[in-house]
């Protein structure tokens, strides 16, 4: 990847730091195994503060066109919002090939498109947001029909190394007691494995074309659920009336674990398990 490249595209967002630059390079590694090109026509599901977005626009060129689709609304999300980083996004040289709709549920009758529309549907690093495995099969089988080739991207559970077990803890403490939750703001609502992913996805009728795990060591993402989990763990436990009081236990104690982990090793993040479908 040439740095020209990354520059072009982290220019364009509202976050133009270090911090974004990595996860901008980790996105263009993503885009490139799925196979973006010019020209694409491209519907992204879940597409938040356009992270992933901006980098589909740049390799779809001034041909193609990315449309992005998100449940939250514009207001939701930090340090930047989603409506703040999709206005930056758009008044930049990349904004005339991305359409954004906020506070839109790919599952209301009102939202459809005509069958293969779209070259590409993305679904990237937001499969842990939704409610639970039905919501996920859902929208698999809504949006298979609008486009030709299925591409997916998330944390991959299934750590190589004991500096990314404080990662996997985070995510699985957030997992357990979110499933008590109705409504959630958290990043981590529904766990998924790969075999998991894979599966609803040939449930919803998508032949696996190919898949691979990408690590990408700079990411910052292991530190920011941690430190969320460490602060927000009480409060969010608090909410929730009829958890059991030994998984209340266990998961004090897995939360203890998570803390003396942190402690006398190095942190990395957990790879990403990647794949392309049709």
């Amino acid at each position: 990847m040439e740095q020209n490249t990354l520059d072009k595209i982290t220019k364009c967002m509202l976050t133009n730091s270090s911090i974004q630059k990595v996860q901008t390079e980790h996105r263009i590694k993503l885009a490139q195994f799925w196979g973006i090109k010019e020209g694409s026509r491209v519907l992204e599901i879940g597409c938040g503060q356009g992270d992933t977005t901006a980098v589909l626009a740049y390799l779809a060129g001034e041909t193609g066109f990315v449309h992005g689709v998100d449940i939250a609304s514009p207001d939701y999300g930090a340090p930047a919002t989603l409506g703040a980083s999709a206005d930056f996004l758009k008044k930049s040289y990349l904004g005339n090939r991305i359409t954004f709709d906020f506070e839109t549920d790919v599952l209301s009758p009102g939202v459809d498109f005509p069958d293969n529309y779209f070259d590409f549907i993305i679904l990237s690093h937001c499969s842990w947001y939704f409610k639970s495995s039905g919501e996920f099969s859902s929208v698999l089988n809504r949006s298979r029909k609008w486009g030709r080739q299925l591409c997916f991207a998330e944390w991959d559970a299934r750590i190589t190394s004991i500096e990314q077990y404080p990662h996997l803890l985070a995510i699985l403490i957030q997992a357990q007691y979110e499933s008590f939750k109705n409504d959630s703001d958290s990043n981590v609502r529904t766990l998924f494995t790969p075999d998991d992913a894979k599966r609803i996805a040939r449930e919803a009728g998508f032949t696996i074309q190919k898949e691979t795990s990408l690590f990408s060591p700079g990411l910052q993402d292991a530190e920011w659920e941690i430190d969320y989990l460490l602060q927000e763990y009480h409060g969010e436990m608090s909410l929730i009336d009829e958890m059991p009081d030994k998984l209340k236990s266990l998961i004090h104690s897995e939360v203890n674990l998570l803390q003396e982990s942190i402690k006398h090793r190095q942190v990395k993040p957990m790879s990403i398990y990647a794949c392309t479908a049709e």
